[in-house]
């Protein structure tokens, strides 16, 4: 694993921008970055890819332990919406997709630092726009990503997918989500989808048919919502889901893979697996680095790290469900940047790998993204 400066192609803001990708510049920083990118090894992908393939079984057996035990609270999961996860763990409602992120430096097991199973986004830079980079800058290169074949392919195998609209929906007020919406919406499209978009705030409920519908009244059927569900369950209208008929994308069910409470429970069934770090709950952190994390958190933000005696963190309004400890894992440092390996799962199957990047070992919504290759050694 090396990282390699370069010089970014000509025009390469407008190369993106055909690719969807406007939000290449966010608060006049650079987030797409091609002045580096990240080498590896055929061996190391190798590693990569197998424990991703690993951890998605160990995170659908830890599932599948807090359901049948009734570990909820664990996760602050409200007891309203128990019922509404069991039956879509019932049903085998299926998931599209999923990001571990991992600490990894190329000379030991890559380590799960979280699991981004909900509403993951940089899935548009991590398939299509590194992948173009890498045609214009190392076509005799190779790199792992399939992602955007295996997104096709899962739309063409959706159950119930051909005859019924599918409705996609985001808040209205980031770019970054919107971006990755219709990318998403246009590998359905690519999959023989029929699709509609609307904004979270569209989607209304008609009370007399019981059933939610859009802004021309059509009902909604089937709906991917790059919207949490932590945010979507405490909605005013949370109540009516269980009653609607309505498929969610992603499935209810995955409320238990995106809480980091699933860290700690995932150290207690694999204890000393070399791909999981070391975790648990509760006031009393573990001895040692470690670093807190909130139950439901993002970007980065109320992140507590105690490294070497000293202490370093991030602001936020996260926090209030909760905290887990987890045991520091060191990333590797190049040149005072730091990388951490977003490895995607596409229809439960290991898919490919975006790497974001800070001067921070803690990853947050202004790191920057950085496209990688690999060579057979």
């Amino acid at each position: 694993m090396e990282r390699l400066t370069l010089t970014p192609r000509q025009g390469w803001e407008e190369l993106v921008e055909e690719l969807g990708m406007a939000y290449h510049t966010i608060d006049e920083e650079t987030y797409w970055d091609e002045s580096a990118c990240y080498r590896f090894s055929g061996a190391e992908i190798d590693e990569i890819d197998l424990a991703t393939t690993e951890l998605q079984r160990l995170c659908v057996e830890a599932a599948e332990r807090v359901i049948s035990e009734g570990l909820f609270s664990r996760l602050q999961i409200p007891e309203r919406v128990v019922p509404y996860i069991v039956e879509s763990w019932e049903r085998d409602d299926p998931s599209l997709y999923g990001r571990f992120d991992l600490a990894y430096d190329g000379s030991g097991p890559p380590k799960l630092l979280e699991y981004n199973a909900d509403t993951p986004t940089s899935v548009l830079e991590a398939s299509v726009v590194q992948w173009y980079w890498l045609q214009d800058c190392f076509p005799e290169a190779d790199q792992f990503n399939s992602i955007h074949e295996k997104l096709i392919a899962s739309w063409k195998e959706w159950p119930g997918g051909q005859g019924k609209p599918l409705h996609f929906a985001c808040a209205a007020d980031s770019s970054e989500d919107l971006g990755n919406l219709e990318y998403l919406r246009d590998t359905a499209i690519q999959g023989g989808m029929e699709t509609r978009l609307l904004f979270i705030h569209e989607v209304g409920w008609d009370e007399s048919a019981r059933r939610f519908v859009d802004l021309d009244d059509q009902p909604i059927s089937q709906l991917f919502k790059l919207y949490p569900w932590e945010w979507l369950v405490r909605e005013e209208f949370s109540s009516y889901l269980a009653q609607a008929r309505l498929r969610m994308i992603e499935p209810p069910w995955k409320m238990l893979l995106s809480n980091k409470g699933i860290l700690p429970i995932l150290w207690e069934m694999f204890p000393g697996h070399p791909n999981l770090l070391e975790a648990s709950t509760g006031e009393k952190p573990l001895a040692g680095d470690y670093v807190r994390k909130p139950l439901l958190s993002r970007e980065g933000e109320n992140i507590l790290m105690r490294r070497r005696g000293e202490w370093g963190g991030t602001p936020g309004s996260y926090g209030e469900e909760g905290y887990v400890y987890q045991r520091y894992a060191e990333l590797p440092c190049f040149d005072g940047n730091y990388p951490v390996i977003g490895s995607w799962v596409i229809g439960g199957e290991s898919a490919g790998i975006g790497i974001r990047e800070d001067v921070s070992e803690i990853t947050t919504n202004g790191s920057r993204f950085i496209p990688h290759f690999f060579q057979e050694s």
